[in-house]
């Protein structure tokens, strides 16, 4: 054993001794990389999978369960700000038991409904109605920090006293403070979540009444900002003046180039309720009447009755005197028909946020409408038809021509064009290094190959030799045997060719250790030439 370890050490020394100055190089950097990958692979295999234990821990409670991490000597990690503590994966579920026992989290921030279980019988309405507001506060914190993006929310909530009356009745309103994580902000529709969140868990609470803010004190969402549709109102005049100055951009970009005209639009919305209610009655000729009679009188006889004909006089009573002739007749007919109408009614109830107008304001560069021949009125009939301009609804329509400020535009250009030259600089300078590293590393493994060739020879042509003057001394050995008298001096010359023998073994064993696959070939070719 002990031998054939101290032959492979010679063996691998030799080797090493045979390579070039780069080979060895190669060899030395290799086998320093192969060591610092093995080590890489060993402390990534061996260090252990963390998993979260708890999330959205307060910094009270964060402090807390990390103590009792300590002092059981747990290994942790803390994530997202100190607010998430992470373990071994195999030791989530039992490090989480433990501390559940130890009351850990306790969450003392946020209790949430469990203030409700330390209440006692004796306590007071007042204090009842302010531990539910607090549990109601702390419930609803909790459930906002769990959408994607919020880091802490603070939730305080006014909720008056029922009264008897409705119209004595003070709305409920609420304010919330949302702290996000580092690098993510609200969106519109997370804000819109808050707010409905919170007014749905609120008996009486109307979403207009709700107050979003964050932690840099901008407001997200007041009360009066809030649409039917869930939106601000705010947001819904900058979405309409959006999709006007987008598609009237794009219209003119089309017309005098890109970058040769800005729009501005000013919408203004009606957010009031309208309620339209008509009434229409039409009659119809070839409609039978709903009802029809008919009542005739007819008098015959001498003189003329006296509630017939005659004068009245001053105090209400007929005058005998102008009675009339003796002889008269009375017809009277009398014809009452009810009619059908069609009746028509109508109830419109318009959405807030109608189009109450709209202003465009448009400015073209001199310059390029007078290089392409645009006249600025075909501009504004474009315009107007895009829009959909209304004079009747008060909108209005502004178009000039004036000279562009190049300047910002020239030196934004230059210093693109300045940055693509260092760019195509850095990118010929890197691709000659990447070549020129090539050609390197071609020429040392051309070198390294020409080099193991002509060793290769030499080595060919040494065991040729040796394995030569083997077989020399083997065909003198044989050719003395059979001389049956020798001379003192052909004794003498027999035990020095003995002695060269001797060494020619020696650097053969030495020769077939370190080639032994050479010294064979060679072996085998020169036993197929012998006859």
């Amino acid at each position: 054993m002990k031998d054939s370890v101290q032959r492979l050490s010679r063996r691998g020394r030799d080797t090493f001794g045979a390579f070039t100055t780069g080979q060895k190089a190669i060899t030395v950097l290799g086998t320093v990389a192969l060591l610092l990958g093995g080590f890489m692979v060993f402390k990534w295999a061996s260090t252990p999978d963390y998993a979260p234990l708890f999330s959205n821990l307060s910094a009270s409670d964060a402090s807390a369960v990390v103590d009792e991490l300590d002092a059981t000597g747990t290994p942790y990690e803390l994530a997202d700000g100190g607010s998430t503590v992470m373990v071994p994966r195999d030791d989530v579920y039992s490090t989480r038991i433990t501390l559940s026992g130890e009351g850990l989290p306790a969450d003392s921030d946020n209790q949430g409904y469990s203030i409700l279980d330390k209440q006692g019988m004796s306590l007071s309405q007042d204090a009842q109605d302010t531990n539910f507001k607090r549990a109601m506060e702390g419930e609803l914190s909790n459930t906002i920090e769990a959408i994607d993006g919020v880091d802490t929310a603070v939730v305080h909530l006014a909720m008056p006293q029922k009264e008897v009356f409705a119209d004595e009745q003070q709305p409920a309103t609420a304010s919330v403070l949302v702290k996000t994580r580092p690098g993510s902000t609200l969106e519109s529709e997370q804000v819109q979540a808050v707010v409905h969140l919170v007014a749905s868990s609120i008996d009486g609470l109307d979403p207009d009444n709700v107050t979003v803010a964050d932690a840099t004190g901008k407001v997200l969402s007041a009360p009066g900002q809030m649409g039917d549709d869930g939106g601000t109102r705010t947001q819904l005049v900058s979405d309409v003046q959006d999709e006007y100055r987008t598609k009237l951009q794009a219209m003119l970009d089309r017309v005098v180039g890109p970058g040769n005209s800005t729009v501005q639009v000013t919408a203004d919305l009606d957010f009031d309720d309208s309620v339209i209610e008509t009434r229409d009655y039409t009659a119809n000729p070839d409609t039978p009447p709903l009802s029809q009679s008919q009542t005739a009188e007819t008098y015959n006889g001498a003189g003329t009755p006296a509630s017939v004909g005659g004068v009245v006089g001053p105090d209400g009573q007929m005058d005998p005197s102008t009675s009339g002739s003796t002889d008269s007749q009375y017809s009277n007919t009398t014809s009452t028909q009810d009619n059908a109408l069609d009746e028509t009614r109508e109830r419109r109830v318009s959405a807030p946020g109608s189009l109450a107008s709209l202003h465009v304001g448009v400015a073209l560069d001199a310059e390029a409408t007078a290089a392409n021949g645009i006249d600025s009125r075909d501009i504004r009939d474009l315009v107007v038809a895009t829009a959909g301009i209304s004079k009747a609804r008060g909108d209005t329509v502004a178009i000039n021509e004036m000279a562009f400020d190049r300047t910002s535009e020239k030196a934004a250009a230059a210093a693109i064009s300045d940055a693509d030259k260092a760019e195509a600089a850095a990118t010929r300078r890197q691709q000659y290094k990447d070549v020129g590293l090539a050609v390197l590393v071609a020429l040392l493994v051309l070198g390294a190959i020409f080099t193991a060739r002509r060793r290769a020879k030499k080595r060919d042509e040494a065991a040729t030799y040796l394995v030569e003057q083997l077989r020399q001394d083997q065909e003198a050995r044989l050719t003395a045997t059979q001389v049956m008298e020798l001379s003192p001096a052909a004794l003498a010359l027999n035990e020095a060719d003995d002695a060269r023998g001797d060494d020619l073994r020696r650097e053969i064993d030495d020769l077939i250790e370190r080639q032994p696959d050479d010294v064979a070939a060679l072996l085998r070719g020169w036993l197929a030439e012998r006859p």
